[in-house]
């Protein structure tokens, strides 16, 4: 997945698509104050400057998908492993909670239920049948939208076709209203992420920690940056 910087406002479209197509329970004001709050993909800001010439940052956060990821070897009963298309994979029925995966992430993308989900009776029906409502006790994360991707591998080799850029789209890229999150195949070079990755902008969350991550950042464009700044950066 590439994240535009330059395109993203902060809206937070990603983020409430992402609870609702994950069955994600949601989080009330008293989740929030205890600090428990489950988030597969969330939206960092920052201010900068001082009034009134004060600018808003942001930068959307989710599992990084990572090639060296420093959550699987710790777990005790494999209930986390990296599987051939790249993807961190979280196995729910096999997670006892131990949450050392968690400790391990550096990036904080791993979430522990501490309650059974509950959604309002309204709400009931409306939750996603594809993607299993995890327990009390167990580990979750983002999965790319694992059942996303199942479901058009299924419908492409029923229909004997090969799989297109473009057709597989996570809830929370398809609900950003500035196209600021692609996904795609890194390895296909005609991919538009591949394309993207290329970018002079492009750069990894702590890369330097060795971890190997697969979501890649692109820099925010400020043409009214201090030229301290750019001092700095460059």
């Amino acid at each position: 997945m590439v994240v535009d910087m330059d395109r993203c406002t902060g809206c937070q479209a990603c983020v409430v698509a992402c609870q609702a197509e994950n069955n994600i329970p949601i989080n009330t004001e008293t989740i929030f104050l205890q600090r428990r709050v489950i988030e597969w993909i969330w939206v960092e800001r920052y201010w900068e400057g001082e009034y009134p010439h004060v600018r808003a940052r942001y930068i959307p956060l989710l599992c990084q998908q990572c090639d060296n990821a420093p959550c699987e070897p710790v777990c005790p009963v494999y209930a986390t492993y990296h599987n051939d298309q790249g993807l961190n994979v979280q196995v729910y029925n096999r997670c006892v909670g131990t949450r050392y995966c968690a400790n391990n992430c550096p990036y904080h993308a791993r979430f522990f239920n501490f309650w059974q989900p509950v959604w309002p009776e309204t709400l009931r029906h409306h939750l996603n049948p594809d993607v299993t409502v995890r327990w009390r006790g167990i580990m979750e994360k983002c999965t790319f939208c694992i059942q996303r991707i199942r479901r058009v591998q299924r419908e492409a080799a029923r229909d004997g076709r090969t799989l297109q850029d473009g057709d597989i789209t996570p809830a929370c890229a398809q609900a950003c209203p500035t196209d600021a999150l692609v996904f795609g195949d890194i390895l296909d070079p005609q991919s538009r992420v591949a394309q993207l990755a290329k970018n002079k902008r492009a750069y990894k969350v702590i890369e330097d920690l060795g971890t190997g991550p697969n979501v890649i950042y692109l820099k925010k464009v400020d043409p009214y940056a201090p030229a301290a700044d750019h001092d700095h950066k460059h």
